[in-house]
């Protein structure tokens, strides 16, 4: 399951679409906050979420994820790009980071290795 965070109602949709086209399931957030209530960050395939989101931003929930123990790989996106928070996002261990617009299959092919290059969990 891929998890989209974005607080653009016309981004989560159009993402939806987007994973839907490559058989991918997906489900949208609107927030941090919302993902972190609803979900177990463990049931995460790979995350795509945008870096200024309302609330707790995408780059705090990534600390929160990773203080939990999360290995999920993350995915940003953002329409306000900038190197400091490109390195910080890509020092914590994001997979990729992309600036809004983006090429739809550069994300797709970003989700795919992320999703291959993880680490199964064992009982």
């Amino acid at each position: 399951m891929i998890y989209v965070i974005d607080d653009d109602v016309s981004v989560r949709r159009a993402l939806a679409r987007l994973m839907a086209s490559a058989d991918l399931r997906a489900k949208t957030f609107a927030s941090g906050e919302e993902f972190l209530a609803l979900e177990d960050p463990a049931n995460a395939d790979c995350l795509v979420m945008d870096i200024h989101l309302g609330g707790m931003t995408g780059l705090q929930l990534q600390e929160r994820l990773l203080a939990m123990g999360s290995d999920t790989p993350i995915i940003f996106i953002t329409a306000f790009d900038d190197d400091a928070t490109r390195m910080r996002a890509q020092h914590a261990g994001a997979q990729a980071y992309f600036s809004k617009p983006f090429d739809d299959q550069a994300l797709l092919d970003a989700i795919e290795i992320s999703m291959r290059s993880r680490t199964p969990k064992t009982c």
